[in-house]
């Protein structure tokens, strides 16, 4: 493996270790952003939402500019974009201006992804699998640490904006560190046998059947890990009593788990578990931690619940969009499009209908709409391994 390999991939999984800090540091800092904006919790999950629909708006444009231009512009202007929502995020005396820096961080992390995911497959051509699961990893370390920084900004009387400029001045870093690599030049990578090969199925796929499942998977599983990022501090202070910096501890022994879960499939995948039976089994993992949230409000069970909540939401969506191109290999591209899609409706819905929830009903009732939409997850992953047994060849026998 080449040093300069590594070097440019460092520099790409530092840009998402503080993505997993991005991902939770409007929701980790809501008190003190609703007392700054003159807002409710509510108003907080409107800007959370703004971030999703930055996304949505460039995820194509990025991907063009990806093929276009290169992997390297697009990761380098992506650390930039966001050390400018950091940085302007606290510095924003009105919620309006916040909802357009919110707008800005989609907008990164849309550019982020269209050039790292192919510029690891193309460093890695024989391990972009692993390669892209550690971007998930490195992601739930940095949710992991933001907790214990804002807790000791706290707990020293530090202003809170001081979580928000360490990650910037650590992207305007990587601007420079990124700058001086060199990045892979674009290709297409043949299989072995020097094109590509249809797996054996019995019958062909049928998107309408198993790629509607993917779709809806897509969806559900961005959804679920979007409202317990958001809303799981404020569900613990509701309902155990929880103090705000106790609250936030849950966000990392969530991260914990996500963490935990995306170690083992990366050990477990295609080995010992196929990946369709991870979607399967996850959101039923999901729909049992939930249950028990709801009905009992001790610390202590909180603590697990989020651990693994954490757990049986991480890696779903990368393993529906691994499912859907190998199910549909003749259109990659589009398929895996039409799934991002899916999840970035979700990352900008569930914001907002949730904050509506808590305004009309309270917090417990969003985890309640959870439940259902756990629910829906499990019965179209059910579906999905149904028709999926149904298609895939029986395994010989000697």
């Amino acid at each position: 493996m080449k040093t300069t390999s590594i070097k440019t991939a460092s520099g790409m999984y530092i840009n998402y270790f503080f993505l997993g800090m991005v991902n939770i540091i409007l929701a980790s800092n809501m008190s003190s952003l609703t007392k700054q904006w003159n807002t409710d919790p509510t108003g907080i999950s409107y800007v959370i939402a703004a971030i999703g629909f930055g996304k949505l708006l460039t995820y194509g444009i990025s991907g063009v500019l990806s093929d276009k231009i290169g992997r390297k512009p697009l990761v380098v202007a992506s650390a930039g974009i966001m050390a400018v929502f950091l940085v302007g995020i606290p510095l924003s005396p009105s919620y309006e201006l916040a909802f357009v820096f919110a707008l800005l961080a989609g907008v990164a992390n849309s550019a982020m992804d269209a050039g790292t995911y192919p510029a690891l497959t193309e460093l890695f051509p024989a391990a972009s699998g692993s390669a892209n699961v550690l971007v998930k990893a490195f992601m739930s370390v940095g949710a992991t640490l933001l907790p214990l920084l804002i807790t000791f900004l706290s707990d020293h009387s530090l202003f809170y904006g001081f979580a928000f400029y360490l990650p910037a001045a650590v992207y305007a870093l990587n601007i420079v560190y990124l700058s001086t690599l060199s990045f892979p030049k674009r290709q297409k990578m043949p299989t072995s046998s020097g094109q590509q090969e249809s797996p054996a199925f019995l019958s062909e796929p049928v998107f309408q059947k198993e790629g509607t499942a993917l779709i809806i998977i897509g969806f559900t599983s961005t959804a679920l890990f979007t409202v317990s990022q958001i809303w799981l501090p404020s569900y613990a202070q509701k309902a155990a009593g929880l103090a705000e910096s106790a609250s936030v501890q849950l966000l990392s022994y969530y991260s914990i788990g996500s963490l935990t879960s995306v170690l083992l499939l990366a050990v477990l995948l295609n080995r010992w578990v196929k990946p369709v039976m991870i979607t399967l089994l996850y959101p039923v993992i999901t729909l049992c931690t939930l249950a028990v949230m709801l009905t009992v409000h001790v610390p202590v069970v909180l603590d697990i619940t989020a651990f693994f909540l954490g757990f049986s939401t991480a890696g779903v969506f990368q393993i529906t969009i691994t499912l859907m191109t190998e199910l549909f290999w003749k259109r990659k591209g589009t398929v895996t499009g039409i799934v991002a899609t899916a999840s970035s409706i979700a990352s900008i819905l569930l914001p907002i209908a949730t904050g509506l929830i808590a305004k009309a009903g309270g917090i417990a009732h969003i985890f309640m709409f959870d439940f259902g939409i756990a629910v829906i997850g499990t019965a179209a992953a059910a579906f999905l391994y149904y028709r999926y047994k149904k298609l895939t060849a029986a395994p010989s026998r000697n």
